[in-house]
C-alpha cells in the first residue's frame, strides 16, 4: 500500500485582532515532507504513528509537508493558498496512491475562505478520485461542514478536553485505516447537528461519564467503529458553527444516524451544565491570598492564546500589585517588543518597562515599572503531553515581588514546565497565573492545592447569546432556547 500523509493546521478566532501569515506557521512548526520530528504535535500524531504502523505492515509513507500555527485570527489568503497548493502537489506527485491520511484542526477560516479543510479535502478527492480512502483526525474545536463529510470517509476527532489524547485517537485513525485497506470494514460518517455551542471539558461532570460511556460503545458494539463529539468553536463566525456528533460505522449508517440523534440529544439536555462557575479578578486574588495551601493556581479562562487571544491581558496582574502581592507567578503576557528590550538590557539588568494590553480593549492597561530581568531564553519550550509548545524567545522579569513571564509566540499555558523552563520554581509559588481554558488541567492539577477559574476582561467574546456574529447560524442555544422542541415533540 502507498499511503500519503500530511497536516496543515491552525484554529482561527474570527473575533481576534491576530492575523496570520506563514511566519505564523513557520514560528509553530513548520516541517517539510520527511522533516517531521518524531515527536508529534496536536494535530501532527497522524504522521508520527503512521510511520510506526506502515513500517509494521510493510507499506509505504508518503509523507507531505506538516504545518501548524497557534490560535488567532484570519489567516492571510496567500499563505493558505500556499501551504494548500504546496500539499496538494505534493500529493500529485505521489499518485497512486491507496488512502491520504491528514492531520487537520478544524477551525481554521482564511480570508475568502470559511471553510479551509472543506476546500482542501474536496481538492484532495478531485485528485485521488472517489474510491481512494480519504480520512483526517480533528481537534473537537471545530467546524463540521457538509463539504468536508462529502470528501471524507471518516473522521475522528480528539475526545479528551485537554486533548490529553491526540495520539490515541491518530491510533484509532490508523487502526480504521489499515481494516479498511485490508477489506474487513467499508466506514461510513452519520452525522447530528446538536443546535447548540456550549464549551466541554471532560475534566468534571457531566462531559466526564459522557466521553465514559461513548467509549464503552466503541468497545462493546462491533458497528460501531468511532465516536466523536465535534465541540464547535464559539467564536469561529461561520455558517456551520455549533455541536455535531459524528458516528462512524462498519456500513450502518442508518444504524449510525440514530446513535448519533440518541447522543446528541442527550448531549442537548445537559446544555449550560459542563462549563466550570468562573469568577471575577477580585474574588480569585482574595481567595488567594487567603488560601491556607499553596501554590493556588488562577486561570486566566478568556485570555487564552489557545483560543485565539493575544494572551496579554494585564487585569490578574493588576489586581496583584494593588493588593501588594508577592510570591506570586505570571505565565505568560505576550509581549514581543518587550522581550526584544529585556535581552538588549541583559540578565540582571533593572530597566524601567511598559509591557502587555497592547491587543484589543478589554485587556486591561499597559504596565508600567523598574522591572529586574532575571532570566532569557531563546526559543523556550514547555511540555504538552508527549509533544513539546515552543512559546518563542521569553524574559523572566520581577515586579514589586512578581515573577512574570513575557514571551514574543503566543501559547497558552499547558504545564508547570513553562515556569520551570525560565527559572521559577512552581512548586514554590503561593500564587500562579497561567493563561488557559482547560488545556492546563491535566498537568498543574497535579501540583495545584486549588484551581479558581478567572473570567477577567473581555479579550474573548464567551457568550454565544450576545456575541454579535454575522455568518453563524442563529437557530442554537443559547441564541435560541429550545431549537429541538418541535422535533422532540413530533419523535
Amino acid at each position: 500500500m502507498r499511503i500519503f500523509t500530511a497536516a496543515l493546521a491552525t484554529e482561527t478566532n474570527t473575533f481576534s485582532p491576530i492575523c496570520v501569515d506563514r511566519r505564523a506557521f513557520e514560528a509553530s512548526l513548520y516541517a517539510p515532507p520527511g522533516q517531521h520530528p518524531e515527536t508529534p504535535t496536536l494535530c501532527t500524531a497522524p504522521i508520527t504513528v503512521g510511520r510506526r504502523v506502515t513500517r509494521e505492515k510493510g507499506w509505504e509513507l508518503i509523507e507531505g509537508t506538516a504545518t501548524w500555527a497557534d490560535p488567532a485570527g484570519l489567516v492571510n489568503r496567500a499563505t493558505y493558498e500556499e501551504f494548500r497548493d504546496e500539499i496538494l502537489g505534493q500529493l500529485n506527485a505521489a499518485m497512486p496512491v491507496d488512502a491520504v491520511v491528514m492531520g487537520l484542526h478544524g477551525a481554521m477560516v482564511a480570508a475568502g475562505y470559511e471553510d479551509t479543510e472543506g476546500d482542501l479535502l474536496s481538492r484532495i478527492r478531485e485528485i485521488v478520485g472517489p474510491d481512494v480512502l480519504i480520512c483526517a483526525e480533528l481537534d473537537p474545536h471545530s467546524h463540521l461542514t457538509a463539504k468536508r463529510v462529502a470528501a471524507l470517509d471518516f473522521a475522528v476527532y480528539f475526545k479528551e478536553f485537554p486533548h490529553t489524547d491526540f495520539v490515541d485517537r491518530a491510533e484509532d485513525l490508523w487502526r480504521i485505516t489499515v481494516e479498511t485497506l485490508e477489506g474487513r470494514i467499508k466506514p461510513v460518517i452519520s452525522v447530528f447537528d446538536c443546535r447548540m455551542i456550549d464549551v466541554f471539558p471532560t475534566s468534571r461532570e457531566p462531559m466526564r461519564s459522557f466521553v465514559d460511556k461513548i467509549m464503552r460503545i466503541e468497545k462493546d458494539d462491533p458497528d460501531v467503529l468511532s465516536i466523536s463529539v465535534i465541540h464547535g468553536f464559539m467564536v469561529g463566525d461561520v455558517p456551520e458553527m455549533g455541536t455535531k456528533l459524528l458516528v462512524v460505522t462498519n456500513n450502518k449508517p442508518e444504524k449510525g444516524a440514530a446513535l448519533a440523534r440518541e447522543l446528541g440529544l442527550e448531549l442537548f439536555s445537559k446544555r449550560g451544565t459542563f462549563m466550570v462557575p468562573q469568577i471575577d479578578e477580585k474574588e480569585a486574588v482574595s481567595r488567594a491570598i487567603a488560601a491556607t495551601a499553596w501554590p493556588v493556581v488562577i486561570a486566566d479562562v478568556w485570555d487564552n492564546p489557545g483560543g485565539g487571544t493575544a494572551g496579554d491581558a494585564t487585569v490578574i496582574l493588576e489586581e496583584l500589585i494593588a493588593r501588594g502581592v508577592t510570591s506570586a507567578a505570571i505565565g505568560t503576557i505576550w509581549d514581543p517588543v518587550a522581550v526584544q528590550i529585556c535581552f538588549a538590557a541583559g540578565e540582571g539588568a533593572e530597566i524601567p518597562l511598559r509591557f502587555g494590553a497592547k491587543s484589543a480593549p478589554g485587556t486591561g492597561n499597559p504596565v508600567d515599572g523598574t522591572v529586574k530581568v532575571v532570566k532569557l531564553v531563546k526559543n523556550a519550550e514547555m511540555q504538552f503531553g508527549e509533544s513539546l509548545a515552543p512559546f518563542g524567545d521569553a524574559a523572566h522579569i520581577v515586579l514589586d515581588g512578581i515573577d512574570i513571564i513575557l514571551n514574543s509566540t503566543r501559547a497558552q499555558s499547558f504545564d508547570p514546565s513553562l515556569f520551570s523552563a525560565m527559572g521559577i520554581d512552581p512548586a514554590r509559588q503561593k500564587i500562579l497565573v497561567i493563561k488557559s481554558t482547560n488545556h492546563f488541567f491535566a498537568s498543574f492539577s497535579k501540583i495545584a492545592a486549588e484551581i479558581l477559574y478567572c473570567s477577567a476582561g473581555t479579550p474573548y467574546p464567551n457568550n454565544p447569546a450576545t456575541t454579535p456574529y454575522r455568518r453563524a447560524p442563529k437557530t442554537i442555544w443559547p441564541i435560541v432556547a429550545d431549537p429541538h422542541g418541535r422535533e422532540r415533540g413530533a419523535a
